[in-house]
């Protein structure tokens, strides 16, 4: 049976959304979003903001297994990071070779490094030494910098590394978020290593799904953007019934709800609004509720138009 994985999205899927996506459910486990390493050790209450699943064994409140994403350039202290991070128990760890963020790049982090096998291979070496081996370690990359002529070496040095498994991303930095993703590199790294491969990009239905499978080899596909448009996505896939938009609205006043706790008012109805955006490209429903929503600035006020929709109550929100 396939593995559907949830990937890690920076800025866009925070523990909030991490909960609602893996409570309707699908996931095999998933990665939450990068804990920056630079040349310091962070505390303990870094890791837990950034991961709060540490708190619940490793897992979202359903269960679902959420691996914790390194990402830096020194791979001493990457290795020391790491070493803390193993007395938390995650579920597992996973290095960020692919984050194409301009300000991420600037700071040698990320993509930045897929022109350097040999560093790649140094700062994964770094943190294997510390991981012990019931704990999942894999790393996450893009296909290349500008180009994908490297991205064989770097899949090979990871794998001399010692990782359990690699995620490639079928972009390269350069090519940002357009599609299409090249699938069909993702498949020659397949080729070239002997360990795992799980294939991330572009994954949007349950036919881009099997099309991803069909054309990298893998039969494990990480979801990212395409879980957040379509929460059912995982479901479909597996061939289970789902219920359409009216199975999701319960999962849209939950994160609300987690929003107006953890988010600063000014904030807050940017986040729901965002995820709304995306899920208008399947539901009309959606684009309803978010036109709905667009002109509402402050949160008090989209508080009231959410129990004006019947969505959420005044008790639920003052709980």
């Amino acid at each position: 049976m396939s593995r559907i994985l949830l990937a890690p999205m920076e800025g866009l899927a925070d523990d909030l959304l991490r909960g609602v996506l893996t409570d309707i459910g699908g996931y095999d486990w998933g990665i939450c979003e990068f804990v920056r390493v630079s040349n310091t050790l962070l505390p303990t209450k870094t890791y837990e903001r950034i991961c709060p699943e540490l708190l619940n064994g490793g897992k979202t409140r359903t269960g679902t297994p959420m691996r914790v994403q390194l990402l830096g350039s020194d791979p001493h202290f990457m290795a020391e990071n790491a070493r803390r991070l193993v007395t938390l128990n995650p579920a597992g760890i996973d290095i960020n070779f692919g984050c194409p963020a301009p300000t991420v790049f600037r700071h040698r982090g990320g993509s930045a490094l897929l022109g350097e096998p040999e560093l790649l291979n140094e700062i994964t070496s770094a943190v294997r030494a510390v991981v012990p081996a019931h704990i999942p370690f894999t790393a996450k990359m893009r296909l290349g910098i500008d180009d994908t002529s490297r991205a064989i070496d770097c899949a090979q040095a990871l794998q001399a590394a010692g990782i359990n498994e690699l995620i490639v991303h079928g972009r390269t930095k350069t090519d940002g978020y357009r599609p299409p993703a090249r699938w069909e590199w993702i498949d020659k790294v397949r080729d070239a290593i002997h360990i795992p491969l799980i294939a991330n990009g572009e994954v949007w239905t349950l036919e881009d799904f099997r099309n991803c499978q069909q054309a990298t080899g893998c039969a494990d596909i990480m979801v990212g953007r395409g879980a957040v448009a379509d929460p059912l996505l995982a479901r479909r896939v597996r061939g289970e019934a789902t219920g359409g938009w009216q199975e999701i609205l319960p999962s849209v006043a939950t994160y609300w709800l987690g929003v107006r706790k953890k988010v600063v008012p000014v904030h807050a109805g940017g986040r729901l609004k965002q995820w709304l955006a995306m899920m208008r490209r399947n539901y009309p429903e959606a684009e309803v509720l978010y036109q709905r929503l667009r002109p509402i600035k402050g949160a008090a006020d989209i508080d009231a138009a959410m129990i004006e929709e019947g969505l959420v109550t005044q008790e639920q929100l003052a709980a």
